[in-house]
């Protein structure tokens, strides 16, 4: 584990742990403010993610911004990181084993971080966080506590891509969030 960002970076510029290294053009290692509260953690790079070295720029990541500004969540204030740091191809589901390789990248940006809050986003960033018992539908919009953190796991963007109907939970469970935080800070 490093101690510093500048540490952490410098330890994946060239990270070769897993297959996902060789197709990928950019390390998309996260963004945002690295003492924030609230830490989302998505699944990995798509595309345009991959293209532009950051997280949560392509469609999916245009629908959460307008999550958050309708909730007042300014993107700037959160940190944003994925699973993986580097695209899987045709934007599959990460392997196990390539999980499991970047995982402790993720555990020291949780380190670093310290957030009072993670929004886990989907299925692969619920199950590779707090275990494969886990699952999306059933852990959907319900707080989570495990080692003085709050989870919340919803749905991931691209997912509401793909069914509207989820627009509304993840809508509420983004919500949801907001209020939590503002309880903490009154504390």
């Amino acid at each position: 584990m490093y101690n510093n960002w500048e540490e952490l970076e410098k330890s994946i510029i060239n990270c070769k742990k897993c297959k996902l290294c060789t197709g990928r053009n950019n390390i998309v290692f996260g963004e945002g403010n690295k003492e924030a509260d609230i830490m989302l953690i998505g699944e990995g790079p798509g595309a345009d993610e991959d293209k532009q070295g950051l997280p949560f720029v392509g469609k999916a990541g245009q629908l959460m911004n307008k999550a958050f500004q309708g909730l007042g969540i300014d993107r700037n204030k959160v940190y944003i990181a994925n699973v993986v740091k580097c695209r899987p191809p045709g934007n599959r589901v990460p392997e196990s084993d390539e999980a499991k390789e970047c995982l402790d990248y993720l555990r020291n940006q949780v380190i670093l971080v310290k957030p009072k809050i993670i929004v886990l986003l989907g299925s692969t960033a619920l199950k590779n966080i707090l275990g494969n018992e886990y699952g999306i539908t059933s852990s959907r919009g319900k707080w989570i506590e495990k080692n003085g953190i709050l989870y919340m796991p919803t749905w991931h963007p691209a997912a509401l891509l793909r069914d509207e109907n989820k627009k509304i939970e993840f809508w509420k469970d983004l919500k949801e969030v907001v209020e939590k935080y503002k309880e903490i800070e009154k504390r």
